[in-house]
């Protein structure tokens, strides 16, 4: 009961979104914790890296591609992603204490601070909040219920800033997440705007199945207030690589990335 009332002392007078429950009652929140805690230990298994390009798709004005390539390995304490588009580099830590560094155009690397997780990367309407995301990881939840996802079943989550967060983003009041039940894949979410509604939406659009492993194809990004669209596409995968383990360090970010080795990539 306490997880749908107002956390005033928490928020102060900030609006919380009420949970919308599917079927109308109160969804069974023990299912939905443990729902929720095995989708946050799943991940690609081992370590691999991706090309992607990122089509630029703004309501009025020129489209634009961007091209670029990340890293990823587990770790102890949460996902290690190490990502590049262009001349700025990134190494994302995803997990329970989330963290990430940049590498600057003029070869600097400092830690980023919540307010540059928010910005876009590299002139997109992405985020490192949206590839980071660490609203899976906030304890503040509520289960909605099984849901409808494009004729799909998925469980419905909406999750709530912990008071650090909301303070840094005063006009993010949740995040709606819809978890496919049969692929364990995270098929929409919805950033919830200071009224509770969607400003922004993250969509999944289609999985590829390599070495075993179903794979990210493609994303859709909306921008609901300005209407722009980015669209990720993945297009090439390598799995199960060896690589040196300082690779996924802040001290190794401004260096250039390990070499992939060409037998190894997939196209998507």
């Amino acid at each position: 009961m306490l997880a749908v009332l107002p956390a005033l002392s928490a928020q102060g007078t900030r609006f919380r979104p009420a949970p919308n429950y599917v079927a109308g009652g109160k969804a069974d929140q023990a299912e939905g914790a443990r729902i929720l805690g095995e989708f946050r230990e799943t991940g690609i298994a081992g370590t691999y890296w991706l090309s992607f390009e990122l089509r630029v798709m703004p309501r009025s004005g020129d489209e634009r591609i961007l091209t670029g390539e990340l890293f990823g390995t587990p770790d102890a304490a949460g996902p290690l992603t190490r990502l590049a588009v262009g001349p700025t580099r990134w190494l994302i830590q995803s997990g329970p204490k989330p963290v990430a560094w940049i590498q600057s155009d003029k070869g600097r690397v400092h830690e980023a601070t919540t307010a540059e997780t928010l910005q876009p990367v590299a002139g997109t309407d992405f985020t490192l909040f949206d590839l980071q995301m660490p609203f899976l990881r906030w304890t503040d939840f509520v289960y909605e219920g099984l849901a409808k996802v494009r004729g799909r079943p998925a469980h419905q989550f909406v999750l709530y800033p912990p008071a650090d967060f909301a303070a840094a983003r005063p006009d993010l009041s949740g995040v709606r997440v819809f978890l496919d039940t049969q692929f364990q894949a995270l098929v929409q979410v919805e950033q919830l705007g200071p009224d509770g509604k969607p400003v922004k939406t993250v969509r999944l659009l289609d999985l590829k199945k390599v070495g075993g492993q179903w794979l990210v194809k493609s994303i859709d990004l909306r921008n609901l207030v300005t209407r722009d669209k980015t669209r990720l596409t993945f297009k090439a995968a390598a799995l199960n690589l060896a690589l040196p383990a300082d690779t996924f360090t802040p001290a190794q970010l401004a260096e250039p990335p390990p070499a992939v080795p060409h037998g190894s990539m997939q196209e998507l």
